[in-house]
């Protein structure tokens, strides 16, 4: 029996964290989520952690009310950053799973890292800002870090027995979003409704937006890049639309093998988690002959700028990947929120890589502070369009 921390625990990787927490018995120490209370004290009373985490601390009273009573009166309450940092860092976990969304998660792994606490990361934001840190400090303290989505554990699983030195490349799988094949003027009056909904994942909102422009397959490129110790050319990215395949490894003998499954995220979670062992997998098993055929195509990078901002961005290094990172987080919110249009988000993270010059990163307030002139320059590219 595993004992696990979950931050994130309230959203869809959370959420299926915890169906294979239950398949497996695992112990839950603690729990994090940032607002919802209802669905964070109904996990708080079955899995009973010592600590849970309310992020934003306005919903700590709230949570507080829903467990002051019971079996639940001896769950900790902690909020807010320093909260997420010290359930990342608690004595006696097995594995901190981090499935928060967005920059917050870096600061919890770099805990979790610092105190020897191995990780099963879905986190993007955490390589694709300070990937360098990150790797850098979880070699030093022999942490292990292992990918939960399904692109990269996919990578990861083709990758056991097989010498890193004989890779060739790796084939990165993307469903393509909602939106494969249209034009840049078929997408220019694309609602919000129509980018959240996505054909084979269930998924975050501005995870799903991120699919929408692919922007979230230019953040698992730089994220593979860290994880497997690639180069860009090392990369190629293949639109797959059935998600079936979930990535692929080409040695140097030119054999690929890929990982094929359902397009369920229990299997890369449970993998994580439970690694090197195979258990029963709360999911259903896939059936080739029910598919009958498999495509595949080239992505089109002119159309879905982001995924070419993400490229150009780690290709230059330094700050400049946490920068388009910070603008896409603004505008993707600004677009959720109404304030601009869908082809916008591409026009304000592409514009990053122009208005900057890429910083050495040399520790985390490099990061944060390249985040925050992203974030400042893109909420004036947001005014300036509301204007």
């Amino acid at each position: 029996m595993k004992t696990i921390t979950i931050l994130g625990s309230t959203g869809s990787i959370g959420t299926q964290s915890l169906e294979v927490a239950r398949k497996h018995n695992f112990k839950v120490k603690a729990l994090a989520a940032n607002a919802n209370t209802k669905l964070l004290a109904e996990q708080a009373a079955e899995f009973m952690p010592e600590y849970v985490c309310i992020f934003n601390s306005e919903h700590a009273a709230e949570l507080n009310d829903m467990l002051k009573n019971g079996k639940t009166k001896s769950v900790k309450i902690l909020t807010g950053m320093e909260g997420l940092k010290r359930i990342a860092a608690l004595d006696g976990v097995d594995i901190m799973l981090n499935s928060v969304v967005g920059m917050v998660g870096l600061e919890p792994t770099l805990a979790a890292i610092e105190h020897g606490t191995d990780i099963a990361l879905a986190n993007k934001e955490t390589l694709v800002a300070g990937g360098e840190l990150v790797m850098k400090s979880a070699a030093e303290k022999g942490v292990k870090i292992y990918p939960v989505d399904s692109e990269h554990s996919a990578i990861f699983q083709c990758l056991q027995g097989n010498k890193r030195s004989q890779v060739n490349k790796i084939l990165l799988t993307a469903s393509g979003g909602p939106f494969f094949g249209r034009t840049r003027q078929q997408l220019e009056g694309v609602t919000v409704q129509q980018a959240l909904a996505h054909p084979n994942w269930s998924m975050g909102r501005k995870i799903t937006i991120d699919s929408a422009t692919l922007m979230n397959k230019g953040l698992e490129f730089i994220e593979a890049m860290w994880l497997f110790d690639l180069t860009p050319d090392m990369i190629e990215i293949v639109v797959h639309r059935e998600s079936v395949v979930h990535s692929a490894v080409e040695f140097k003998d030119n054999s690929i093998i890929a990982q094929l499954g359902v397009p369920d995220m229990k299997i890369p979670i449970q993998y994580a988690l439970l690694y090197p062992e195979r258990l029963e997998c709360p999911t259903r098993p896939l059936s080739l002959t029910d598919y009958g055929s498999l495509s595949f195509a080239k992505p089109d990078y002119s159309t879905f700028d982001c995924l070419t901002a993400c490229i150009k961005a780690i290709t230059i290094g330094g700050t400049m990947p946490a920068m388009v990172n910070g603008a896409n987080e603004a505008a993707v919110e600004a677009f959720l929120r109404g304030k601009i249009h869908f082809l916008d988000i591409g026009r304000i993270v592409s514009s990053v890589l122009d208005e900057f010059r890429a910083e050495k990163l040399t520790c985390l307030a490099d990061v944060l502070e390249a985040d925050r002139k992203a974030r400042e320059y893109a909420q004036n590219q947001i005014n300036s369009l509301n204007s």
